[in-house]
């Protein structure tokens, strides 16, 4: 099975897509026998299963090794948390590099500074854009032009307030789109008027992380699904 054909396929599909988050080989392969069609790995939820101090912390190299058991663990679709890449768009381009080589489907890529103290930022919106284009390059000259690039935004969190995050995000999605992103996930929602606002305003598909603490009792996966996101993920 092309795995990223297959990815690309249940998003594009009518169907919202619903990827539970995987961090080891067994909750992938619990996420697959339940019937789900596609795995999301988690950087943070991984950072928390091998005892790291942070996400940060996790790094690379041990985000693909597990990332590689969860892909060998499970016969439906993987997306990887590429984090913020772990560099500049040079160093984005080999992070691709390296998830294609242990299997993935897609993979997310995030505009938040990671790992620094204090409030959350997101980077300036010309360096995410030349993240996502160096990540589409990498795709396509590995020989994998379907691999499902997730461009995902912070800009709603990390904002002084949330009509401006909201307006923010909106933007930021569009602009990864365009750059080469094939869905535009965007974090720290938390009411359906916000929901409706990024599927009435971003151009192509949107993601919707469901079932956290500050959304679990106003989204839910009938009302998303409604409303036309096209993935909801699971964290």
């Amino acid at each position: 099975m092309n795995y990223s054909s297959r990815l690309r396929e249940l998003i594009t599909s009518p169907e919202t897509l619903i990827m539970p988050d995987a961090y080891d080989p067994l909750s992938a392969r619990l996420i697959e026998t339940v019937g789900f069609q596609a795995v999301q790995c988690s950087g943070y939820s991984m950072s928390l299963a091998t005892g790291c101090s942070s996400e940060a912390a996790l790094g690379l190299e041990r985000n693909l090794a597990m990332t590689k058991a969860i892909v060998e663990a499970v016969d439906v679709p993987v997306m990887a948390d590429g984090e913020d890449g772990f560099g500049d768009p040079s160093v984005v381009a080999e992070t691709v590099r390296a998830f294609i080589r242990v299997g993935v489907a897609g993979i997310n890529i995030e505009d938040q500074v990671l790992g620094e103290p204090g409030p959350k930022r997101v980077v300036d919106r010309g360096l995410m854009v030349q993240k996502i284009r160096a990540a589409r390059t990498a795709a396509q000259q590995d020989g994998v032009p379907d691999l499902v690039i997730n461009g995902r935004t912070d800009a709603l969190v990390a904002a002084a307030n949330r009509a401006d995050g909201l307006t923010d995000a909106v933007e930021r999605a569009n602009l990864y789109l365009d750059a080469g992103a094939d869905l535009a996930f965007v974090v720290g929602v938390t009411t359906m008027a916000e929901v409706q606002a990024l599927v009435a305003g971003i151009h192509g598909p949107v993601s919707i992380a469901a079932g956290l603490p500050n959304n679990i009792h106003s989204l839910s996966i009938v009302d998303l699904k409604a409303c036309g996101v096209a993935r909801v993920s699971l964290p």
